[in-house]
């Protein structure tokens, strides 16, 4: 506890410019509910076609207005942020059209989407794919202007924000601010697409007002506020919400339809309360990175500026030591706290995962949680907190194993 206080005392000031992070969005949060008028009766469910569905259609307006979007689309039918990507890009793209990456290989789950053999994937129906590696975990500008000028057919530019498996800083929005910009400079005039999940309500703004035509993301992760119980979100320019909609459901009949029997009150208190659910998962993150830098042990984001998402990677000199790490998270989680995680074979990855998510929604890594693929270098992604104490509590179990 020593080694945690003294921690606390360094990050005094980042917690501070956190909480002002926190209230600004609360506010835009909030304006947006007022905008909208949301009242009691947006949380009832509706059944078959859901016609005039007024707290679908509501969510999807309140989310694109905190997000400073046109339009959006919220629904509890989006599985997971894989899933939102999916109907994302299929909506858009059309065979003989090119999806150009420009933050490297974008993360394991969808790459089967974009690549797969035989699977239904992007490329079986004919959409090419391209992609420029980060140099030093940035975008190479002049092998972004070489490739974009020999690649035929770009109608979607795309950047993940967060790291993946990738041992590199997420991207700031005024970083995305200056990709937008450039990839505009060089002649591009299709859709530029982001994959915002981690780091929704992490800064003052959201790459769709820096220059981004459509954002996505899941809503168990920051949007969500810890209460969504599943879903996922995708916010941006109107012409190209409408094109998604016309996948999610059916191209005759796009976003007329869609039921929901349950209660959308958790979708809109989960909304509320995310900017300051993001703000604890903040903290949470920089106090484990300063206490694990104190014992010697390199971690990323750098500890001398605030993250740009909520993820956390933490490198270690043997497996032991990585699922140690991973298995403390589980023992200090409120739900399946006595279970012992071992690596084990994943859906859409190449590599055994452990994976600690002792969660209240299965899965959700907003809440704390951490995972990794068990093959050097060993790196733990730790992520979430629903609560400070929480995350320091498990910090305190994961120092008295690892060696604090």
């Amino acid at each position: 506890m020593k080694l945690i206080e003294k921690c606390e005392e360094k990050l005094k000031d980042k917690f501070g410019y956190i909480d002002e992070i926190a209230y600004f969005n609360q506010v835009k949060v909030l304006n947006a509910f007022k905008e909208h008028k949301v009242a009691t009766r947006h949380f009832n469910g509706t059944t078959g076609y859901g016609y005039d569905d007024e707290g679908r259609d509501t969510l999807g307006k309140l989310y694109a207005h905190a997000f400073g979007a046109d339009a959006g689309i919220v629904s509890p039918h989006l599985l997971s942020g894989t899933h939102a990507l999916t109907v994302a890009l299929f909506g858009l793209l059309r065979p003989k059209d090119t999806l150009f990456c420009i933050s490297g290989m974008p993360y394991d789950t969808i790459r089967g989407v974009i690549f797969g053999e035989n699977n239904g994937s992007l490329k079986d129906f004919g959409v090419n794919f391209e992609y420029c590696d980060l140099v030093g975990g940035k975008p190479c500008f002049e092998e972004i202007e070489r490739k974009y000028k020999v690649t035929n057919n770009v109608k979607v530019v795309y950047i993940q924000r967060s790291r993946g498996y990738e041992l590199r800083d997420a991207f700031s929005c005024e970083e995305i601010g200056e990709m937008c910009a450039f990839i505009r400079k060089i002649g591009f005039k299709g859709c530029i697409f982001v994959d915002n999940c981690y780091g929704e309500f992490v800064e003052k703004q959201e790459p769709t007002e820096v220059g981004a035509d459509i954002i996505v993301g899941s809503l168990i992760k920051n949007a969500g506020g810890g209460l969504a119980p599943t879903g996922g979100y995708i916010c941006g320019k109107s012409e190209f919400i409408d094109l998604i909609g016309k996948r999610l459901t059916a191209p005759s009949i796009g976003l007329e339809v869609g039921s929901y029997d349950g209660s959308y009150r958790n979708f809109y208190q989960g909304l509320f309360l995310a900017p300051h659910t993001v703000a604890q998962a903040l903290k949470t993150s920089l106090l484990i990175g300063q206490a694990m830098g104190e014992l010697g042990y390199k971690n990323y984001p750098s500890l001398d500026k605030i993250p740009h998402d909520i993820t956390r990677a933490i490198e270690f000199d043997g497996a032991d030591k990585m699922v140690n790490f991973i298995r403390e998270v589980q023992y200090a989680s409120p739900i399946d706290g006595y279970v012992t995680c071992e690596p084990w074979d994943m859906p859409g990855y190449d590599e055994k995962i452990i994976m600690a998510a002792g969660t209240f929604v299965s899965g959700a890594s907003i809440e704390l949680s951490a995972d990794g693929p068990v093959k050097p270098p060993y790196i733990a992604y730790f992520q979430g907190g629903l609560t400070y104490e929480h995350g320091k509590y498990a910090l305190e179990r994961i120092l008295n194993k690892i060696g604090g």
